[in-house]
């Protein structure tokens, strides 16, 4: 099978910096499994690595798409997997690196989606309220990836639920998941209190570096708070300010307290859906060893 490295953390976590120092040492090109990166012009709220960052080793996945279309994990499935056999063809290593737990998984395991159509919406007497709720009778979780306001996602997972007899979480619970590729995933993490204070002085960088005016030029260019990619932590969190006038500091403080509820969903995600060899960020070069010795079986 196809060696990939697999770097994943939560955010804030140093996960970017430790997938540059990979590349450079092991020949590789970066594949980024960031929902929000692929779009352009959401640059600063998504942690975007830099032009200089980008130059010093080759990234996928970045910029890649208008914010005002939509991505899903069976975008990134595809693109992640015509990439690896790329990246191998150039005799160098896929190193995918990000945040986003089930793009990594459905793309390193034999995830299968239903096609179901989603423009077939058999329920136009009903309101978007009113779908989200019949879900939400039978398939919870599944609201956990899916917008109140997305309707075209929310016709879908009602159409599977009924044509399936089962909730579409279950659907993809049910698969056996087997590895397609031999990859080593490695996860760093450090202590939470540490962690909850780089969020924090994260998002107060961002904040400097113009976040603010970022979000006004997406508006200005025709986005919306109902488009999927204004809908990320980072981006979202303005819309009082913008609609209602709220107080710029109060949406700051709504980013820092969602960043850190994400890196907690995350740490239990990674713990719970994938097989780990975690790392604290001081142990890179233990890290560093064990990558060597997968790459040598």
């Amino acid at each position: 099978m196809l060696k990939v490295l697999v770097i994943v953390g939560p955010t804030a976590v140093g996960k970017s910096s430790l997938a540059i120092a990979c590349a450079q040492k092991y020949h590789g090109e970066i594949i980024s499994g960031d929902a929000i990166q692929v779009y352009k012009g959401l640059d600063i709220g998504s942690a975007k690595v830099s032009k200089a960052e980008q130059k010093m080793v080759k990234h996928h996945l970045i910029d890649i798409i208008d914010p005002k279309m939509r991505y899903s994990v069976k975008d990134f499935q595809t693109y992640a997997r015509k990439l690896i056999n790329e990246i191998h063809e150039r005799h160098h290593l896929p190193i995918i690196v990000g945040g986003t737990g089930l793009y990594i998984k459905a793309t390193i395991y034999d995830y299968q989606f239903n096609e179901e159509s989603a423009e077939d919406d058999d329920f136009a007497a009903l309101t978007n309220a009113e779908i989200y709720e019949r879900i939400k009778e039978v398939d919870p979780e599944i609201l956990e990836k899916i917008h109140i306001n997305n309707r075209k996602r929310l016709v879908r997972a009602l159409n599977i639920i009924n044509k399936q007899k089962m909730p579409m979480s279950h659907i993809l619970q049910a698969q056996e998941h087997k590895p397609l590729y031999d990859a080593y995933i490695m996860g760093l993490t450090m202590p939470r209190e540490i962690l909850y204070e780089r969020i924090d002085k994260r998002v107060d960088k961002m904040m400097e570096e113009g976040l603010l005016a970022e979000v006004e030029a997406l508006l200005k260019a025709g986005l919306s708070f109902d488009d999927q990619a204004m809908q990320a932590i980072g981006y979202k969190e303005f819309r009082p300010y913008f609609e209602k006038g709220a107080d710029l500091e109060s949406c700051i403080a709504m980013i820092k307290r969602n960043s850190r509820h994400f890196a907690k969903r995350q740490y239990t995600w990674f713990r719970h859906q994938t097989p780990i060899v975690w790392y604290d960020v001081n142990q890179k070069g233990k890290a560093f060893e064990d990558i060597e010795k997968w790459m040598k079986t």
